[in-house]
């Protein structure tokens, strides 16, 4: 063992381990920040065709890995996954623009309003994907799904000798999509597009043996697709969905410490010790201490923060304090959100606490609570907007509260009026479309089901006794008081 680091040089590991840790859409994954929770293991089984997550719990990270055959690789060692050795994969959506691999989101509002067919224009990507001579010729997609439309023959044919040859050469092709929510600025359009991907994506599992897709995608985006053809029960029963438990959340803070370069890290690794090398760079993770002992995690995280959110440990000791407040209304802690108030936590305590005994001081840590709450709220707003509407009449009263005092504060603001205005700003642009986009909940009239939805999501939770609470994660950044909990970032 070695002696542990000092609070500066702890501050200083931090500072330079976490900085691009908690921005998956610009951070390219590499060895070092390969990060392989077990929870993870079933999204990552080529035959796992849906994969739901929120936010910031590693859709695109896993996405963009796959589609490295060097990270294939190590997800494969270390997953025990023999079969993702022998894939070729392809891209079939996301939000990189390849307008030769597949439609953007401006061509795709296109085709969407000369009512191409969506099933027929992924089959041309896919297709496009196996290099079908005949689409190669052909610049424009609404060319390409017409193409595939009117020869079903050589189409079925095609995907025919493709899984046959894959059979012969002992491969999966593994077709991936990714960042859905930017197919269609209107998320009806949106939903049938995902329909078309998951129909195809069925298609493909029943009718051949080494052909598949992996779509990564919002659980509200997937229950909103239209899953209307046979047999679309059997995705549901086969989605994986990539979730964080609290170990999983430290040992990813503690592999972000130990694959950094430089002699604080070099000392952190003798510190906990077991840390294995590779012959890439990778440094791995001693499973057993680091991301799956949660006492031995506890114990770290203490050199760090502290052992108390206070003077003792009546305020709640840090570790468990941290990811429980952070904690949606389901129970789920993403690591964006985790590594993001680490990260303004260290800010805060450098600024304000700079002499404080560890390297992260507890008011640093609330702080950076209060900052994952504000980035959550942005982005569930950005996601779905009839949520804001629905939590803000909330904003000024406290938690838990009664399901009428609820009721009365959405009948007092008016917000199923609110929820159907909303729609009609997300109406077609087709002036003779009279049908509106489904932007909001799927009972917007009816409270009670709208607080099961809001439920489902997370935001909100009901309690033992009947009451409705928000977990923190939401609460503070909406202005939704709790006696003696975290308060709202001063502004």
């Amino acid at each position: 063992m070695s002696t542990p680091l000092g609070v500066e040089e702890y501050r200083d590991l931090l500072s330079a381990a976490l900085p691009e840790a908690t921005d998956a859409d610009t951070a390219e994954p590499n060895v070092r920040s390969l990060f392989t929770p077990d929870t993870h293991r079933a999204a990552l089984y080529v035959d796992s065709t849906v994969v739901r997550g929120g936010r910031g719990v590693g859709k695109t990270f896993w996405y963009r890995s796959l589609l490295d055959e060097t990270l294939r690789e190590v997800a494969a060692q270390e997953y025990g996954i023999e079969r993702l050795r022998r894939v070729k994969v392809s891209r079939g959506y996301g939000a990189s623009v390849e307008p030769d691999l597949y439609p953007g989101s401006g061509t795709l509002r296109q085709l969407v309003e000369k009512g191409v067919p969506p099933y027929d224009l992924w089959y041309a990507v896919l297709l496009t994907a196996f290099g079908q001579p005949e689409l190669r010729q052909l610049r424009e997609w609404e060319d390409r799904a017409l193409w595939v439309r009117n020869n079903p023959g050589m189409v079925e044919r095609t995907i025919q000798r493709v899984d046959r040859e894959a059979q012969e050469q002992r491969v999966t092709h593994l077709v991936l999509f990714d960042a859905l929510e930017h197919l269609h600025r209107v998320r009806s359009q949106a939903d049938k597009l995902v329909g078309g991907i998951l129909e195809l994506a069925l298609a493909m599992r029943l009718g051949t043996r080494n052909i598949r897709f992996k779509v990564f995608i919002r659980p509200d985006m997937y229950d909103g697709a239209l899953l209307h053809f046979p047999d679309a029960s059997k995705l549901t029963s086969n989605a994986a969905a990539l979730t964080w438990s609290r170990a999983n959340l430290y040992g990813l803070l503690f592999h972000t410490m130990g694959n950094h370069d430089g002699e604080f890290a070099d000392r952190f690794r003798r510190l906990t010790g077991g840390w294995q090398p590779e012959a890439d760079g990778r440094r791995h993770v001693p499973p057993a201490l680091l991301s799956g002992d949660e006492q031995f995690q506890a114990e770290q995280f203490t050199q760090i923060a502290g052992p108390y959110m206070g003077s003792n440990f009546r305020k709640g000791h840090t570790f468990t304090w941290l990811p429980n407040h952070l904690m949606d209304g389901v129970e789920q802690v993403s690591p964006r959100s985790f590594l993001s108030a680490l990260q303004k936590a260290l800010s805060e305590t450098r600024d304000q606490y700079a002499g404080h005994e560890f390297a992260l001081h507890h008011e640093g840590i609330r702080r950076g609570v209060q900052r994952a709450s504000e980035t959550r709220v942005t982005e569930v707003s950005e996601d779905m907007p009839w949520v804001r509407l629905a939590i803000e009449p909330l904003a000024g009263h406290q938690v838990p509260v009664e399901q009428e005092k609820v009721e009365a504060l959405w009948e007092e603001h008016r917000l199923a009026d609110a929820l159907r205005k909303l729609a009609e700003t997300y109406a077609p642009d087709d002036p003779n479309d009279e049908t509106l986009v489904r932007t909001g909940p799927r009972h917007p009239e009816d409270p009670a089901l709208l607080i099961e939805e809001l439920s489902s999501l997370g935001v909100m939770r009901r309690r033992r006794d009947g009451r409705i609470d928000l977990p923190d994660v939401y609460r503070i950044a909406f202005g939704v008081g709790r006696k003696g909990g975290v308060p709202r970032v001063a502004s």
